[in-house]
């Protein structure tokens, strides 16, 4: 509100009021008019009460500001999370697609790794019970690398393949003989899956290479963590032990290979099955008794599934054969 002058004059025609002629701001004329300083700080001092009045609604207000900013933060986390999670999943997909230049690479260090996994997975898990009608006599012979490649090829041209398939041929015969049911299987013979028998028996034999003289004997292996490992364990052991005594070869400590514990048809076959995997021996210093003796292996063979079929008793401990210990 505008002050005026306690005694006004009156006003003369065709002239303005003297407090008329005053310019006026705020209450005060120019001569009068406060430093803004002084202007603000009075201005503030007037909001003060306004403020204290509505702090109730600042304070909700405040509140829901910050309410808002935290759930928007949180879906920002989400949708991040999502994405990360779809990044991954697309990546490991593309690393395994056929043809990826690093699935070859990749899928070498990790199908350990998840063999394993799923390997002790299985092993905790309940088989139940066997089926009524499960084949208790018959026998598989898988004749390593045939129908997909010939192995090692020496310096003379003898390959393993050619060794395995003899093997494999006596053992046959030496096995129908005893009266069991005898099948002979290719390496990846789709047979193979869900295969159902008494045990399952794979033929290989060791390098071509000379390394040292120390490259001489056999070896047998079942997986690391079989479904029916106590079985499998028994089946090493009968066939070490007789194979031994038949061949005359060494048990070769040390070159158990991840080919021999993680071989492919382990986790192929049928839960029931009991496998293991042979190496006849060294296609070096061993190929006299490889190629000129092909039945006496495949004998001490048949003496070892012999010695499994029938739960016969063996000097071997179990234990000393396991990858696990070594």
């Amino acid at each position: 509100m505008h002050q005026m002058d306690e005694n006004p004059q009156e006003p003369r025609k065709g002239f303005l009021p003297d407090w008329k002629k005053k310019i006026t701001f705020s209450g005060f004329s120019k001569s009068e008019r406060k430093p803004a300083e002084a202007v603000r700080a009075e201005a503030q001092s007037q909001a003060a009460p306004i403020d204290s009045l509505g702090s109730r609604e600042q304070d909700s207000h405040a509140k829901s500001v910050r309410k808002t900013r935290r759930e928007g933060n949180l879906t920002l986390n989400i949708i991040s999370t999502i994405v990360s999670a779809a990044f991954i999943t697309a990546t490991l997909f593309t690393l395994w697609m056929p043809g990826s230049s690093l699935a070859a690479g990749l899928s070498n260090s990790m199908v350990g790794a998840l063999s394993e996994g799923a390997a002790a997975g299985a092993s905790d898990a309940t088989l139940g019970e066997k089926p009524a009608d499960f084949p208790v006599n018959k026998i598989g012979i898988v004749v390593g690398h045939r129908g997909n490649d010939t192995g090692a090829v020496c310096a003379n041209g003898l390959t393993e393949l050619e060794v395995n398939s003899n093997v494999a041929t006596y053992l046959q015969q030496y096995l129908t003989e005893e009266g069991y049911e005898v099948e002979l299987l290719d390496e990846f013979d789709p047979r193979l899956s869900d295969y159902q028998a008494a045990l399952l028996i794979s033929i290989h034999a060791d390098s071509c290479d000379y390394i040292n003289d120390s490259l001489t004997g056999f070896k047998v292996a079942a997986a690391l963590s079989g479904r029916n490992k106590e079985d499998s364990d028994r089946l090493v052991a009968c066939l070490s032990d007789r194979y031994a005594a038949a061949s005359g070869l060494k048990y070769h400590y040390g070159t158990v290979t991840t080919d021999m514990t993680y071989y492919h048809a382990f986790n192929e076959i049928n839960p029931f099955t009991t496998a293991a995997i042979i190496e006849t021996g060294f296609l070096n210093l061993d190929q006299e008794i490889l190629t000129l003796h092909p039945d006496t292996l495949a004998q001490g063979i048949r003496d070892g599934i012999v010695c499994y079929m029938n739960n016969e008793s063996v000097k071997v401990d179990p234990a000393e054969l396991d990858v696990n210990n070594p």
